[in-house]
């Protein structure tokens, strides 16, 4: 009986070399490569939204520089020129009464954020700090009204003002403004009073402090970085407003919002006119926004981070 002769195993594959560790500095270099890449690339694409959202207001300050027969052009060359801001400002040919119609403006919108403060500030703080049944229904109902679309309370408004006399005031045009930055004014200030820990107050009150004596001198300064963004926020809102001062005035408290419209109307429409008075319009939020970027920063994040 023969033999059988197993077969021979092959010899097996030599294992693949190992690679030699990258050098950690080597590795470090191309991440910082990629970083700086993704950096430069999203730095990029936030000159280009910048450059993109300066368009329009570019656009309205070189057709307030446009004479009449270059408002109707869209060529980058043109022979600027400051007889529009005259003529708005009522010192050419045509004056306009524009200086009085911002004067209303500034008083209008001034008055709202004032009584809207003084009214909103007290109301924040006894929403932030007093619980009872129905409180957060009571505070939806506010913030309601701000939704609310003007059109819906713009006629009973008028045949009301025109019955009491408050038609075309300054006073009329306060106490209607109002209803635009009240509930903002107490629904933001809400939640800073309520980022703020009641042991504050207790602590006061236990060293012989009244309930408004630890308000106005422990809470209310803690807070003024909100106030003055409520207070910017509430007067943009309301001299920007336009449906209230168009149907509530028609010459005396007329705001600058209206009162550009009549450089639309007549034999010739006069866009570099309402462009200059835009540019004007522009400034006083502009300049409160300068005035208060101290505590505007801080009160736009505050609370943002809770640890």
């Amino acid at each position: 009986m023969g033999t059988t002769t197993e077969p021979m195993a092959e010899p097996a594959a030599p294992a693949p070399a190992k690679q030699p560790p990258e050098p950690p500095s080597t590795a470090s270099q191309r991440r910082a490569q990629r970083g700086s890449a993704a950096g430069l690339f999203a730095n990029l694409a936030l000159v280009l939204y910048f450059a993109f959202s300066l368009l329009p207001v570019l656009f309205i300050v070189a057709l307030s520089l446009k004479n009449n027969a270059q408002q109707t052009t869209t060529y980058l060359w043109f022979t600027p020129t400051l007889e529009n801001y005259q003529t708005v400002l009522g010192l050419g040919e045509g004056g306009s009464s524009y200086v009085r119609f911002f004067l209303a403006s500034l008083a209008t919108s001034t008055g709202a954020v004032l009584v809207s403060l003084l009214i909103g500030i007290p109301a924040a703080y006894a929403a932030a700090r007093y619980k009872f049944r129905g409180s957060e229904d009571l505070m939806f109902t506010l913030l309601s009204f701000r939704f609310a679309p003007e059109l819906v309370v713009i006629i009973p408004l008028g045949v009301i003002y025109q019955q009491i006399g408050l038609y075309d005031t300054i006073f009329g045009m306060i106490w209607v403004l109002q209803l635009v930055t009240m509930p903002l004014v107490v629904w933001i200030l809400r939640s800073f009073f309520q980022d703020l820990p009641a042991e504050l107050e207790e602590a006061a009150l236990l060293d012989g402090y009244t309930r408004r004596q630890a308000f106005l001198k422990i809470v209310l300064p803690l807070v003024r970085p909100g106030i003055a963004a409520v207070c910017l926020l509430a007067f943009i809102f309301a001299w920007n407003n336009f449906i209230f001062p168009f149907t509530l005035t028609s010459g005396d408290a007329q705001t600058v919002t209206v009162s550009s419209l009549a450089f639309l109307g007549g034999n010739q429409v006069r866009f570099n006119l309402v462009a200059a008075g835009a540019v004007m319009a522009v400034l006083p939020p502009l300049v409160l926004a300068l005035c208060i970027q101290r505590y505007l920063v801080r009160g736009l994040s505050f609370g943002a981070v809770k640890g």
